[in-house]
């Protein structure tokens, strides 16, 4: 019966991934989320056939069913990937041996919370990919994510309480702190060095990891971002004032330090003292 439910729970992960390529392709373009898809080259609209995830792919051999255009392979890549996260998030917050043998008594909790990680999960990817990708970090999908984790954390911390209220107001605090470090960064180099775009997400990145993960989180994009552009500046596939898509480093450090949390956090604490 396990099993089964992480089959499941994959399938539902491949079927969202497979909507998260629609934002990753739309939102960038400004184009409306709605609408039948259709094929970029000949404009022709696909069928179900054409947009099973990951299937699809496999049987039309990467190209399109009328044109023969090439596929990218973003799409598969993304569905897999959203798949494996969910499956991730679900097995370590919200353990499916836990729902066996606990149900109907499981803690709710628990629950809102795999419901919240999914969220932001997906949110990150859409803005890892966008960004990577266009050198964009949508707006709709920056905002969404800044929505869901204020209710998360207001109802997490003070339970609605406003009597208890001041513990989100650190992590606002947190997140302020971060997006203006980020807005200084910005003005200095006169949006050479970063964009709004990054100033929005570093905003969510101290509102979802509060004190003192987010300090890790910027190390680890800052120290990854670093190590990227230097590898590609000595593969010759960039120079010293070649754009990065910091956007992409920021978004998966804070999946890493909200997923790995407190243990990652006291290995690194560890290392220092």
């Amino acid at each position: 019966m396990t099993y089964f439910l992480y089959v499941i729970i994959f399938l539902f992960g491949l079927a969202i991934g497979s909507f998260l390529n629609v934002l990753i392709l739309r939102l960038p373009h400004e184009q409306r989320i709605g609408g039948r898809s259709a094929c970029p080259k000949c404009g022709h609209q696909l069928g179900w056939r054409d947009l099973v995830p990951i299937f699809s792919f496999i049987f039309l051999r990467g190209h399109c069913r009328y044109c023969g255009m090439k596929i990218s392979w973003q799409y598969p890549i993304v569905e897999i990937i959203t798949g494996l996260l969910f499956l991730l998030i679900f097995n370590k917050f919200f353990p499916l041996g836990g729902i066996i043998s606990q149900f109907p008594n499981f803690p709710i909790s628990s629950l809102l919370f795999t419901v919240y990680c999914l969220l932001l999960g997906a949110c990150l990817i859409v803005i890892f990919v966008s960004d990577l990708r266009y050198f964009i970090i949508p707006d709709a999908v920056v905002y969404t994510a800044i929505a869901g984790a204020f209710l998360y954390q207001l109802f997490q911390v003070s339970g609605f309480r406003f009597q208890d209220f001041w513990p989100v107001f650190i992590y606002l605090l947190v997140a302020l702190g971060a997006s203006l470090f980020f807005l200084l960064i910005v003005v200095a180099t006169k949006g050479k060095g970063m964009g709004l775009g990054d100033v929005k997400l570093a905003f969510l990145m101290g509102l979802v990891l509060g004190w003192p993960k987010i300090l890790l989180a910027l190390l680890l994009a800052f120290v990854s971002g670093a190590l990227v552009g230097l590898a590609l500046i000595l593969a010759g596939r960039a120079k010293m004032k070649s754009e990065i898509p910091f956007g992409t480093f920021l978004s998966a450090s804070t999946f890493l330090v909200m997923i790995l949390g407190q243990w990652t956090l006291a290995k690194y604490l560890s290392l220092l003292f």
